[in-house]
Order: structure tokens, then sequence, then C-alpha cells
């Protein structure tokens, strides 16, 4: 398995000898029945030997498939919608909570998913869960906040649905590049991907500590031409790491992986559907201010 860009697939189990391409959702109902070689400690690192001796002390344990990646992203993705929603309400009825949303629910939710990341508790629900739901209140005051004229933003609700649909766009584009393996995830490829991603944190976080001291920073953020250039390249490496990401989950499937490990299939994703939606947003409403 190639390392993923995700930091939530980075203890995720290796295996060695199999293509993944163009091969996640192979998983088929039915499939979760233990084989002849179930999830070996051995061969997947840290990650697999946790759960090879859960196999082998209960054997009747049931594998992953398809249907608990999906099921599992729907009930997180379910559970950050609602929260969305309630925390962009309450901010719209009282403008003064939505910075305390956005700050509290971003940090928080970032301390889940390194608690998750680190801690080797992928698979937690309540984890999981958890950061959906503070995820959800940074979500819904930072969409008011870039589109509401009482925070400076514009666009109104119609730009968060284009932020939506096009987060969505972008995933479901990406997971038929996946199946049709019109991109190959390739050792390569991964570590170009990740060269990539840690050039924009530093930039992203260089950004942040100039603009303390010259307003607007390296104009990475200003809405300005390279501002809308930085966006896409964001977009564009956020995009690609969805092809990691599923590879990630196709091998998990290979491997026989207890199908609570689909919590921690659904995490990743959600991380950078996050990501991806934010930057779209962003994205959008610098063309609304032109």
């Amino acid at each position: 398995m190639r390392t993923s860009s995700n930091p939530v697939f980075k203890n995720l189990p290796r295996q060695e000898g199999v293509g993944g391409y163009a091969n996640f959702g192979s998983g088929v109902a039915g499939a979760g029945q233990l084989g002849k070689q179930p999830y070996p400690p051995q061969q997947y690192g840290e990650y697999g030997q946790q759960y090879g001796q859960q196999f082998q002390q209960a054997p009747a344990t049931r594998a992953m498939t398809i249907d608990d990646v999906v099921t599992k992203t729907g009930i997180t993705l379910a559970v950050l919608t609602v929260t969305a929603i309630i925390s962009f309400a309450l901010s719209s009825a009282n403008p003064g909570l939505a910075p305390l949303f956005v700050i509290g629910g971003g940090l928080i939710g970032l301390v889940l998913v390194l608690v998750a990341s680190f801690g080797n508790k992928m698979d937690n629900p309540a984890i999981v869960l958890s950061y959906a739901a503070f995820e959800g209140l940074f979500l819904g005051a930072l969409s008011l906040m870039f589109t509401d004229v009482t925070f400076g933003g514009v666009g109104g609700s119609a730009l968060i649905g284009q932020a939506v649909l096009g987060t969505f766009g972008v995933f479901f584009g990406m997971l038929v590049v996946y199946k049709t393996g019109a991109i190959r995830v390739t050792p390569r490829f991964t570590r170009m991907l990740l060269g990539a991603m840690v050039g924009v944190l530093v930039l992203m976080v260089g950004n942040l500590i100039a603009s303390f001291f010259t307003d607007g920073g390296f104009g990475l953020r200003d809405g300005g031409p390279l501002a809308i250039v930085f966006s896409l390249v964001c977009i564009a490496i956020a995009a690609f790491s969805f092809l990691l990401d599923f590879d990630a989950a196709d091998q998990l499937i290979r491997a026989q992986a207890p199908s609570k490990a689909a919590w921690g299939v659904a995490l990743g994703l959600t991380v950078t559907l996050v990501w991806l939606y934010v930057e779209i947003l962003r994205l959008l409403s610098y063309f609304q201010r032109d």
C-alpha cells in the first residue's frame, strides 16, 4: 500500500505486492466472512498487529466491505451536516458566536484528528463522530463568515450551495478516475503529492505569520491573482489526495481488515472533504468580490 497523503491513513496496514488500482469498491456485500489467511499481523505493521491479534482471539469477527465504508462515511457526513446547519443558524441569529465556533470547532477537530492518527484510534466511532460534530460547528460558522455581509462576506447561501456541489463533484470525479485507472497510484505519485502538501502547509503557516506584521501577509489569502492561484493549487492537491485515500480503503478491504476499520476510512475521507470544501468556498468568494 502506498502511504496516504491524508494523515489519518498514515498508520493503516501495508500490503506488499497488491496493485490496488481501479479496485475501490470491489469488496461486495457478503464478502465479510474471514478467508483462509485473515489479516496476518506480521505483514501489516503496527496497525495490523493490533487487529491481527483480535482476529486470532475472535475468529468470528466480520471483515470490512465497501458497504461498511459507505455506511460509516454516510453517518459521519450526516453528523457533520446537521451540526453545520445548526452552527450556521445559531451564528446567523447571533453573529458573535461565529468566531467562537470557527476557533473552537476547528481546534477541537484538529486535536481529535491528531489523537485518532497518532493514537491508533482511527476506528473509534466516538472520536470520528465527535470530530464530525465539532467540524460541523466550524464549517457552519465559517460558511456564514464567507458569505454574510456582516463579516464582509459575499454571495449568500447560493455560494455555499455551489461550494457543496463543487466538493462532491470533485469527489465523485476522482472516484471515477481511480476506478478507471486513469491515474495510477504509484510510489512516485505519492512522494510528489506529499511534497506538494508539505510545501502548501509551509506557505500557509508562513503567510499566517507574515500577516501579523504585514497586511495580507504574502498575499496568499487576500483575494488577488496570487491568492486565486494558490487556492487552485490547494484544490488540486486535495482532489488528488482522494486517490490515495481510495487506495488505502481498497487495500484494507483486500486485507480483510475488521469492519470497524471503516470508521478510520470515513474519518480520512471526511478530513479531505472538509479541506476541499473550504478551499472551493474561499475561491468562489474571491470571484464574488470581483
